[in-house]
């Protein structure tokens, strides 16, 4: 055998790992190695104390607001408007007046009518004072209480031809853009303007099926715009569809949202929080979790020693979490400063974090 085929390459890794093995079982390395240990300094951490409380689960879907109510204002006849008594964006009341079209004609028959009426009033009492004395005959009279009875029901007739030709509010509420000016010719195709009661409005969104039986009307909503981020709209449900969409397996819910200070407008697009029901669970901040594949940990403090522990996590919510096992309330976790901890690590405390 040569030299040169006894200093092969593998006979050399046979040598230093036999080598680096016996190292390793010397005695006194491991005592070494667990005195560097117990010399170096404790990590500071945040921690929060696991917490039982109330969770609440959410169900969030997407909606778009509509009015309360809401109405395109369309005249009755066709005519030349005379007076417009509103402008754009108006806040106005029920029954109040917004337009009057060309009503003479409408007028001046209304007092021919009333005239004509007063004239059969006076001869009707007039031929009841000769019937009395049996002057005028029975038939008379029946004639001239029918006279005045038809002028009565024409007068009817009249101011209702009038009353088309003035536009009234509906309802209280909002006016949209005037699209009219005095003096425009105008059909019952023509739109004048919008009305919306904006006080509260209404939001269409739908939910899955397996949600239905924790829907009632009355349940509470809370509600979110883009518009207006940092507020927070409440309302209620007012009704939920009888019928569960074949095609989707959701089911429409429509919830009815105060609306104080006419923020809201239709055509928004709304966020609606659902409050399903409200768990008793142990909750910790979200991130306090560390995850591993498809497992999660979390480190506990035990005698000022950092121990990773599995949990089973549950439901979610911004910033939190719902702890299904794996911890017990009052133990202590880590919030801050886990990246640089291992099993077994010594740690400080520095604050206590708060939900």
């Amino acid at each position: 055998m040569t030299i040169k085929t006894m200093l092969s390459p593998v006979l050399i890794a046979t040598l230093a790992l036999a080598g680096l093995l016996v190292f390793l079982n010397y005695p006194g390395f491991s005592e070494q190695e667990n005195a560097a240990s117990k010399g170096r300094p404790a990590t500071p951490v945040a921690f929060f104390e696991v917490l039982r409380t109330d969770f609440p689960v959410i169900v969030e879907a997407l909606g778009t607001a509509r009015a309360n109510e809401a109405v395109s204002l369309t005249p009755l006849q066709s005519d030349v408007i005379q007076e417009l008594y509103f402008d754009d964006g108006d806040v106005v009341k029920k029954d109040q007046l917004l337009m009057r079209m060309n009503d003479r004609e409408e007028q001046a028959r209304l007092n021919e009518l009333n005239i004509n009426l007063q004239e059969a009033q006076r001869q009707l009492k007039r031929i009841v004072n000769l019937a009395k004395s049996s002057v005028a005959s029975q038939q008379l009279l029946d004639e001239q209480q029918a006279k005045v009875k038809t002028l009565k029901a024409q007068i009817e007739v009249a101011n209702a031809q009038l009353s088309e030709l003035t536009l009234k509010a509906p309802f209280s509420g909002k006016l949209g853009i005037r699209m009219v000016s005095v003096g425009a010719y105008v059909t019952p195709d023509d739109v004048i303007t919008t009305l919306d009661d904006l006080r509260k409005v209404k939001v269409d969104f739908n939910i899955s099926e397996s949600h239905l039986p924790s829907l009632s009307e009355g349940q509470q909503v809370k509600a979110l715009s883009i518009a207006y981020p940092d507020d927070l709209f409440i309302g209620e449900i007012r009704s939920v569809n009888s019928r569960v969409d074949a095609n989707t397996r959701s089911i429409q819910v429509r919830a009815l949202i105060d609306n104080p200070e006419l923020k809201l407008r239709p055509g928004m697009l709304m966020q609606i929080n659902l409050e399903k029901q409200v768990l008793s669970s142990l909750v910790i901040p979200e991130k306090a979790v560390i995850p591993n594949e498809d497992k999660q940990f979390v480190f506990i403090i035990e005698d000022e020693k950092a121990v990773l522990k599995e949990v089973k996590v549950g439901l979610r919510r911004p910033g939190l979490v719902q702890i299904l096992s794996g911890l017990e309330e009052g133990q202590k976790v880590v919030t801050e400063g886990a990246l640089r901890l291992v099993n077994g690590s010594s740690v400080s405390l520095l604050e206590q974090v708060t939900l």
